[in-house]
């Protein structure tokens, strides 16, 4: 009974790692269609994606008289983006910025202000946990390019990269203590994942600033950008991932998508999805021309 009961809960878990799956539905009390609703009440900036030939996508935070705050239709179209995402499949990573040199200072206040009653909030906590864990899940090695203030939820998004760059001047708080909250979109549980729980406890409770070295002495940033130029950053950072996304398409998704299964699911059920990913490229044209080049090199 034990084992039956146990393999119906690592089944769960790993239909949650599906593409496109959500972590809260109806069951959970949670109503998609009607929080879209409110949200699209709440209209300024948007979410831009630029999809490149060489499988890295560009996503901006785009909201600049407001320092890139998310406005509800910035979340509403940031779903839109991760949907758009996980259907590309082509890509192989994926940058995160924000215009005019700033990442993002959070929540638009007109927004949170009139969604001020418990309900709605946890509505709207629901609702950007399920975007970021769908957006962290992508099969795609993301990296969040801090460029000026990371703040409230702008810093909470930064966690849901793979990789953080920052620039010499750049800075990243988690202001919700101040703002008399805790993070809501999953910012603190990843947080402890990337830093340790005593730091991240230091880092939330203290609501402290994160300038680059301090980040990058944390584990928090994993390297300083030698410019603070917006576009040269973004060449920068492109050139910084390409380490990583060199390489066939499908070999780094399922790169991407076995971490993902070591990091959320029990070993078991990560070793089984680990073999079923290889499954799909042992043999695979990537492979066989490796094996190829490889003969080559050895005659």
């Amino acid at each position: 009974m034990a084992k039956s009961l146990l393999t119906s809960s690592l089944s769960v878990r790993t239909k949650l790692l599906q593409t496109g799956v959500s972590l809260y539905n109806t069951s959970h009390g949670f109503h998609e269609e009607e929080v879209k609703k409110i949200l699209a009440q709440y209209p300024g900036g948007t979410i831009d994606l630029q999809k490149k030939e060489d499988g890295i996508g560009i996503l901006t935070l785009n909201n600049p008289n407001k320092l890139n705050a998310f406005s509800g239709v910035m979340m509403l179209q940031l779903l839109e983006r991760v949907t758009e995402l996980e259907n590309w499949t082509e890509g192989k990573g994926l940058i995160v910025h924000g215009a005019k040199n700033t990442f993002c200072s959070g929540s638009d206040l007109n927004a949170v202000k009139a969604l001020s009653t418990p309900e709605n909030g946890v509505a709207l906590s629901m609702f950007m946990q399920n975007t970021l864990t769908r957006f962290m899940r992508l099969p795609l090695i993301s990296v969040a390019l801090i460029q000026g203030w990371a703040m409230g939820g702008g810093a909470e998004f930064t966690t849901a990269c793979d990789f953080r760059l920052m620039t010499v001047d750049s800075v990243i708080r988690f202001v919700h203590k101040d703002m008399g909250i805790v993070p809501s979109w999953g910012g603190a549980s990843r947080l402890v994942e990337i830093t340790g729980s005593r730091q991240a406890l230091k880092v939330l409770s203290g609501a402290l600033k994160l300038d680059s070295t301090k980040a990058l002495a944390i584990g928090l940033a994993d390297e300083v950008l030698q410019t603070s130029d917006e576009a040269k950053a973004l060449e920068e950072a492109q050139e910084w991932l390409q380490q990583f996304v060199n390489g066939p398409p499908e070999v780094i998704r399922g790169l991407k998508k076995s971490v993902c299964s070591g990091r959320e699911l029990y070993l078991e059920e990560a070793l089984q999805n680990e073999r079923d990913v290889l499954g799909t490229l042992w043999g695979g044209p990537a492979n066989l021309e490796a094996i190829a080049k490889k003969g080559k090199h050895t005659k």
